[in-house]
């Protein structure tokens, strides 16, 4: 197999040969998040399985296109729909995508997703967003040897999700009267989900939400000196004394109905705050 440098190099290149723009920001969609992407001026769409070396994804309602163009001005990478860890790719397969939004010049992440809610002040299809994480995936996508050209052997993790933009989307959110919460999330490999003993230990450890990506992603770009901003919807209420058998159909009803409200707070934040939001 070819070194992950060069991967990314020809990924990077078979992108540019179909748009010639330098995004300045990345933005991976989540479940029920898909029809943001139908707000961006698209210039290209490409499906993943034509972009050498890119991850195919195989999750429920995650399409795998990358949509390449501008939203209020500001030109970006949408990944609609990612890979997780539990379809069989690697943590290194998983967060490739982040690899070669960094090559083509991305300075900003953004990360969406479904989420579990652990902290009893949430609500079904709140908002919650990032400011820390717990990782709990049995690998790490830094793993192996370092390419220096990539980032740093030891990556810092004090603030792996920007203060700034927490700030600024803490203060979208209240502006327009979207329940918002600033949330500790602790990644698993899944895909089950959790037993009433699990969630018990997973709240005692700090933890607001759960889920399946997001972290292994950061970790990629905080690796490659991206600033990153996450966000997650909540899908369904985790608690260990009034837990329900989980039913997929519904937790994927509410994550679009939380995903509007998400995709509401995106959109005013690139409308508001867009330069300042991709700025490296």
């Amino acid at each position: 197999m070819k070194a992950l440098w060069d991967r990314i190099q020809e990924s990077r290149d078979f992108i540019a040969a179909r748009w010639e723009t330098a995004p300045q920001a990345g933005l991976i969609l989540g479940t029920g998040l898909g029809e943001l992407a139908r707000q961006i001026s698209v210039e290209a769409e490409i499906p993943y399985e034509e972009i050498p070396h890119f991850p195919r994804s195989t999750a429920p309602s995650h399409s795998g296109k990358l949509i390449c163009g501008t939203l209020f001005d500001v030109p970006l990478m949408v990944m609609e729909g990612r890979v997780h860890y539990y379809e069989g790719y690697s943590l290194q397969e998983v967060t490739f995508p982040v690899r070669v939004m960094k090559a083509l010049g991305t300075q900003t992440l953004v990360l969406t997703s479904a989420v579990g809610g652990m902290n009893p002040q949430f609500e079904l299809a709140d908002i919650a967003v990032i400011e820390d994480h717990i990782c709990l995936m049995p690998d790490n996508p830094l793993r192996g040897p370092n390419d220096d050209r990539l980032g740093p052997r030891f990556p810092d993790m004090s603030q792996p999700y920007d203060r700034r933009l927490i700030n600024l989307s803490c203060e979208t959110a209240l502006q327009l009267g979207i329940p918002a919460h600033k949330s500790v999330l602790v990644a698993v490999p899944g895909p089950n989900l959790e037993t009433r003993a699990e969630y018990r230990m997973l709240r005692q450890m700090g933890a607001d939400i759960v889920g399946m990506s997001t972290v292994p992603e950061c970790i990629t770009a905080v690796h490659a000196g991206m600033r990153v901003a996450a966000f997650s919807v909540v899908t369904d209420m985790c608690l260990p004394d009034a837990l329900e058998p989980a039913n997929i159909d519904q937790i994927i009803a509410v994550a679009e109905r939380g995903g509007r409200k998400l995709q509401e707070l995106i959109l005013e934040l690139f409308r508001t705050h867009g330069k300042q939001l991709a700025a490296g």
